[in-house]
């Protein structure tokens, strides 16, 4: 077969592509794509690392990208987001549910007697800052038409927008994102007072014999507003590993729980808005988690796996739920000032963005209009007065205001995604090492010497079509599995 000149073939990817398939190492660059799993956006590093005898400093092994066929190592870029990067995103998304699960059934460090734990699930949401289109039901489930006559589909584009946008409290909106996060921290101090006045006990003394653990998601509304879903769980006072007191009743946190979340506020003040109060919205959901075998009434548990599954779900979402952008709006060279500096103190109109501080104008988003409003609420918040400076929204307008992680967990409620990923790579380690038939190396004895470099981003052309095969193969792989055609 004659070989086909990449220099005739119009196409930049296909031509990319013969190129390295013409190479001698074409299946090292291959199984190097493979590796990432389809990664969209993967970081290349260039460097070297040396593993040293820690006595006699004999190289045991040395690696350096230089032996690499195009010079440099891909690394997956790990993004949680999976409008961003869905292989990654699935990969937090499953470490998310280990984590969790850890702290329902135990594993990963935790012991198992964790599900013996009192356990509720608890949704806290927003309030209302104007009727917006929805789809009411009745207690049986029925529906009812929405405030304005209508029965709207479930996607309907309607849902979530105010029936009024010109009488809807926008800054109210805004404001709640950006604080959601100090209402959850306040939420959370309010908890533990509650517990241990119903146990009888001050808030010192509860340290003594309980602790309260929990792990948390954020989710977003149709309305762009933001709502937790979160794992709450009394210990005894070391954590998991300790049996909580006798006192420490699902009934208990639940009342707890109620009286906390109904407690919290936080009372914000601005010459733009004068006096704001920040609660909960009315709409307040706790229910204990079960064990499958626990519920003698016949009725459907709330079980761990339940439980795991629906916070790992959204552990990848952002925003992007609402119908805005998975990106910041704000110019990154003058960091949305509109004027960069110039020496001696002075400063000049920023050429990127002509002094508006916008990486792009507001108006030619492509989102709905509830949407950009709020964009442009954020903006004009952080902008134009000096009140909210220290939330920096203009950063987070794209967030709709939400500074917050999407997922925490405290301290004590099970393992941390770092040990999980640490676990990960010592196991594809391993593989590795015994792939190559190298002998074992005793960490404790031994001295690792990197030094790494970062390169650029992204695939090369020819790359970039290898890597869209293992997405197709993958996404096939999964189809079939989800038909019943493989095991």
């Amino acid at each position: 077969m004659t070989d086909i000149d990449p220099r005739t073939v119009p196409s930049l990817f296909t031509r990319d592509l013969l190129a390295l398939a013409q190479r001698d190492d074409f299946d090292r660059i291959e199984t190097a794509v493979e590796r990432l799993a389809g990664c969209t956006s993967p970081i290349q590093l260039t460097g070297h690392t040396t593993t040293l005898d820690a006595t006699t400093h004999e190289v045991l092994r040395h690696y350096t990208t230089a032996s690499e066929p195009l010079g440099r190592l891909l690394v997956a870029c790990g993004n949680r987001r999976a409008t961003r990067c869905p292989a990654c995103s699935r990969t937090y998304a499953a470490d998310t549910y280990h984590l969790i699960r850890a702290g329902l059934s135990g594993g990963k460090g935790t012991p198992d007697t964790v599900r013996t734990h009192p356990r509720v699930f608890t949704t806290l949401t927003a309030p209302s800052f104007g009727p917006v289109h929805n789809r009411p039901t009745t207690r049986t489930g029925k529906p009812y038409p929405c405030r304005c006559g209508n029965h709207h589909r479930a996607d309907h584009p309607a849902l979530g927008t105010p029936l009024d946008p010109a009488t809807y409290d926008y800054a109210g909106a805004v404001l709640f994102n950006a604080h959601a996060g100090a209402l959850w921290a306040r939420f959370t101090t309010y908890l533990r007072r509650a517990v241990a006045h119903n146990a009888g006990l001050t808030t010192a003394e509860l340290r003594e014999h309980c602790r309260v653990s929990f792990a948390k998601v954020a989710e977003f509304q149709k309305r762009g507003l933001i709502h937790f879903h979160a794992i709450i769980r009394l210990d005894g006072p070391d954590g998991g590993s300790t049996t909580p007191p006798t006192w420490a009743t699902p009934d208990l946190l639940t009342d707890a729980t109620r009286h906390a979340a109904g407690r919290t506020s936080i009372t914000i003040t601005g010459d733009s808005i004068g006096e704001r109060e920040l609660t909960w919205g009315a709409q307040l959901d706790v229910r204990e988690i079960t064990r499958p075998d626990a519920t003698a009434d016949g009725s459907t548990p709330l079980t761990d796996a339940a439980v795991a599954g629906y916070i790992a779900k959204y552990a990848t979402k952002s925003a992007e739920g609402t119908g805005t952008i998975d990106r910041p709006i704000h110019c990154t060279l003058c960091k949305g000032r509109g004027r960069i500096p110039t020496g001696g103190g002075l400063t000049e109109e920023c050429h990127r963005c002509q002094g508006t501080g916008l990486a792009e104008p507001i108006a030619d988003l492509q989102v709905a209009g509830h949407v950009r409003q709020m964009i442009r609420t954020c903006w004009d918040l952080g902008t134009r007065t000096t009140d909210f400076e220290d939330l920096n929204l203009p950063k987070w307008a794209h967030m709709l205001g939400f500074r917050g992680h999407f997922s925490t967990k405290s301290r004590r409620y099970s393992t941390t995604l770092g040990h999980l990923r640490g676990t990960r790579r010592t196991w594809q380690t391993e593989q590795a090492r015994i792939r190559d038939g190298r002998p074992p190396i005793d960490p404790d004895t031994t001295l690792v010497v990197s030094d790494w470099r970062f390169l650029a981003t992204g695939y090369n052309p020819g790359e970039e079509i290898l890597a869209q095969t293992v997405r197709d193969n993958r996404a096939a792989t999964q189809r079939l599995r989800r038909e019943g055609d493989l095991k």
